[in-house]
């Protein structure tokens, strides 16, 4: 019997066979899979979503009654100091003023001048004749029997409700008017309202809002006519726009 004196040999390693044969596996692990988590998500997802959407279909209407109604300031009526036709919707706006006007709500009615329109002046200058709106405004008071002497017309153009507030403010310290109906179309109201009650803080200054009834809007079925839907949509976000100015 021949001995092997020989050592055994090591491996590539630096190890034994034996030794080699019991090292971890060294294979990366992989992570488990997400499948099954993301399908439950999507589940929630989808259930959340189509839960939604059953219940605006079944409650559709009283839903979008209160954003519209929300939209809506309205106060009684009583004597004040002044009458104010918000710029914007000249028609309607001006018939509701004079029909106040008529009533005795208030002895004068304060219209503002809107932004001048790009061209104008060049227009002018070419011998063309273009109404501005506060003109338009003025037109209908008069043929509605409102007498010039009882119109008060904003000097400066303005681009805004919080603009056309300032303007009104400074009007009522030189004047010292105590109390204000403010004329304008439903949607309007609200921010209209808020406008003026930041532009105008003192609490002293009475200020009621008197929404046209001359206007197409109902806030019970607002969402079936195209025009009525924009003025929402836009109106929400321009009260979102101004809050976020601190301009309410």
């Amino acid at each position: 019997m021949s001995l092997n004196l020989w050592p055994k040999p090591k491996s590539a390693e630096g190890g034994r066979p034996e030794e080699r044969s019991q090292m971890p596996d060294a294979t990366p692990i992989e992570p488990e899979s997400t499948t099954s988590t993301t399908l439950s998500v999507f589940k929630w997802v989808l259930f959340i979503a189509v839960f939604l959407y059953a219940l605006l279909s079944y409650f559709h209407g009283p839903i979008l009654t209160q954003l519209g109604n929300y939209l809506v300031v309205q106060h009684p009526v009583a004597k004040s100091d002044l009458i104010v036709c918000l710029a914007g919707g000249e028609v309607e706006r001006s018939l509701a003023s004079a029909d106040l006007f008529a009533r005795g709500a208030a002895p004068r009615i304060f219209i503002a001048r809107e932004r001048i329109p790009d061209g104008l002046e060049t227009l002018k200058q070419r011998g063309v004749a273009y109404p501005e709106s506060i003109d338009l405004v003025a037109v209908i008071l008069r043929g509605l029997g409102v007498p010039d002497s009882a119109v008060i017309r904003g000097e400066h153009p303005v681009e805004s409700t919080f603009q056309e507030a300032e303007s009104v403010a400074t009007l009522i310290q030189e004047k010292n008017y105590r109390s204000l109906i403010l004329v304008t179309s439903p949607t309007h109201s609200r921010r209209a309202w808020l406008t003026f009650r930041k532009a105008i803080p003192d609490q002293d200054i009475r200020i009621l809002v008197v929404p046209t009834p001359y206007s197409k809007f109902r806030a019970e079925d607002w969402w079936n006519t195209r025009s009525s839907l924009r003025e929402v949509i836009v109106e929400y976000q321009k009260l979102i726009y101004c809050e976020l100015k601190g301009l309410l």
